[in-house]
């Protein structure tokens, strides 16, 4: 199959995404672990500062976790920045060449799997390799056809594809492959639509030639509903004479995990035995707004509410010195508290 077109129509619609522009190996690092679990227009707006704050593997191993984790804020799941600069402290404490070149070399660095290694190697290094990321599994399924469920065997049988049947030849690069697939999947063929009209790969598409491209890839659990919960929260607001607000810095392993969230409590839950946060006890104070809210298979409707609490830190209101979770930023803005 010849990919030269969906190259060239990635390279016309898409060189001017930022982590591109100017391609290096650290530049790769940092946009593969931003794009994880977040969208390509959110990270076009946060690559940059990023980079400008810390512009090399040494500034970012330098800086403290609150200093990342602040620069990151807005991009979600936290525990993606402190690992990302737990592998630049690793890397940093490397030989002269630092950064490893090699697939099990690169897995050993805190934060880096499969994916990411596979990134590092196809899109940073240009070198043979593919990332198999969702958008990928799903474009060479539908493109050829694969009959493998989604998941681990259909990722395998990609790869065999493109290390065995040789995918693409030695005229075209890794990395303009790779990027081209992830194109085509984040617009054209996506997961709840298959856009075959303007799909420059359509005329030889297997699943669309089938006349059901959405049948791929196939789904084991396809048509089980999944599993979700709804939960009400209390979210306390609780101010101290010199205006620092009453917060809780998550632990580690837990939801929101290194961020300031508000006292928050359980008022009730359909999932029985849901202990994420302590139960509410005692009758519920003034209420100053509701927040619909959600993580997982969770569904909250936050109750804020002001009340006087004992035993809570107290923190500053500000934004850009105190890492708030996104939920609390969005409540202190409602209530035009920041």
């Amino acid at each position: 199959m010849d990919f030269q077109k969906l190259i060239t129509w990635s390279k016309r619609e898409y060189s001017h995404l930022p982590w591109r522009k100017h391609r290096s190996l650290y530049g790769t690092l940092v946009s593969e672990i931003m794009l994880q679990q977040t969208t390509v227009a959110t990270v076009m707006n946060k690559f940059i500062p990023f980079l400008k704050k810390f512009p090399t593997i040494e500034s970012l191993a330098g800086a403290s976790e609150d200093e990342v984790c602040i620069e990151w804020k807005g991009l979600g799941y936290y525990r993606r920045a402190r690992n990302l600069r737990k592998a630049a402290i690793a890397i940093s404490k490397m030989g002269p060449n630092k950064f490893p070149h090699e697939f099990n070399e690169l897995k050993k660095l805190p934060g880096i799997g499969d994916y990411t290694a596979s990134a590092l190697i196809s899109i940073g290094m240009d070198e043979p390799e593919i990332a198999v990321d969702a958008n990928i599994e799903r474009v060479l399924s539908r493109l050829f056809g694969l009959g493998e469920f989604k998941g681990i065997a259909l990722q395998k049988e990609v790869r065999r594809l493109y290390f065995e049947d040789s995918l693409i030849d030695e005229n075209i690069s890794p990395r303009e492959f790779n990027e081209a697939l992830m194109d085509l999947g984040r617009v054209y063929c996506q997961a709840r639509l298959a856009d075959c009209l303007n799909c420059p790969m359509s005329e030889k598409c297997i699943a669309r030639i089938s006349g059901e491209p959405m049948a791929f890839p196939r789904l084991q659990n396809e048509g089980k509903a999944k599993e979700s919960f709804d939960v009400k929260l209390i979210r306390v607001i609780q101010l101290d004479k010199s205006g620092r607000i009453a917060g809780i810095l998550r632990k580690e392993g837990g939801w929101l995990s290194g961020q300031i969230d508000l006292p928050t409590f359980v008022l009730e839950s359909s999932e029985k035995g849901f202990d994420r946060y302590p139960k509410w006890d005692g009758e519920l104070p003034k209420e100053l707004m509701r927040l619909k809210s959600g993580i997982t298979k969770y569904s909250f409707e936050n109750i804020v509410v002001s009340s006087q609490l004992k035993g809570f830190e107290t923190f500053e209101l500000d934004l850009e010195a105190v890492n708030f979770s996104s939920v609390t930023i969005k409540i202190l803005r409602k209530l035009h508290m920041v």
